[in-house]
C-alpha cells in the first residue's frame, strides 16, 4: 500500500486500534526511495574544538560592580510613619508573645499609630511616576 493510496490512512489507524498496547509493525520504506545523495565531508578540526578552555582570565577583565550608595534616610514625617507600620506591630507581638500585660491606652496607641502611619503612607504615595518615560529599569 503507498501513501497515494486514499485508504492507507483508514488502514494506519486500524493496525493502531487493532494493536493498541502492543508494538506496531510498520512497513520498512525503500532506501534507494529515500536516499538523500553523498554525506558532506566532516572537517577533522573544528576551529571551535577548544579555543576557550585554554583562555585564563585577568582579575582585570571581570567585573566589579560600583559600591551601592547609602540608604537615604526618608524626612521625618514619612520616618515616623515607617516606625508606626513596622514597630507597633512588632511591640504588640513582643507584649503578646511574652505574655505581659500592656495598659490599654498603650495598645489602642500603638494600633492608632499603625493606622495613621499606614494611611500617609498611602496618600503621600506620588500617582505618577517621577520620570514618565521612566520605566524603573536600571543599566
Amino acid at each position: 500500500m503507498q501513501r497515494d493510496d486514499p485508504d492507507y490512512d483508514a488502514a494506519a489507524w486500524q493496525a493502531i486500534v487493532d494493536n493498541y498496547g502492543e508494538r506496531v509493525e510498520l512497513e520498512t520504506p525503500d532506501p534507494a526511495e529515500h536516499d538523500p545523495g553523498p554525506a558532506p565531508d566532516a572537517r577533522d578540526e573544528s576551529p571551535y574544538d577548544d579555543a576557550y578552555d585554554e583562555i585564563d582570565l585577568v582579575e582585570e577583565d571581570r567585573f566589579v560592580p560600583d559600591q551601592p550608595p547609602p540608604v537615604p534616610i526618608p524626612p521625618a514625617d514619612r520616618l515616623l510613619a515607617w516606625l508606626g507600620v513596622f514597630c507597633s506591630p512588632t511591640i504588640l507581638l513582643v507584649f503578646l508573645v511574652l505574655g505581659v500585660g500592656m495598659p490599654s491606652w498603650l495598645g489602642w496607641l500603638l494600633v492608632a499609630w499603625f493606622v495613621g502611619g499606614f494611611c500617609y503612607l498611602v496618600i503621600r504615595t506620588p500617582g505618577s511616576p517621577r520620570d514618565p518615560w521612566d520605566d524603573g529599569a536600571r543599566v
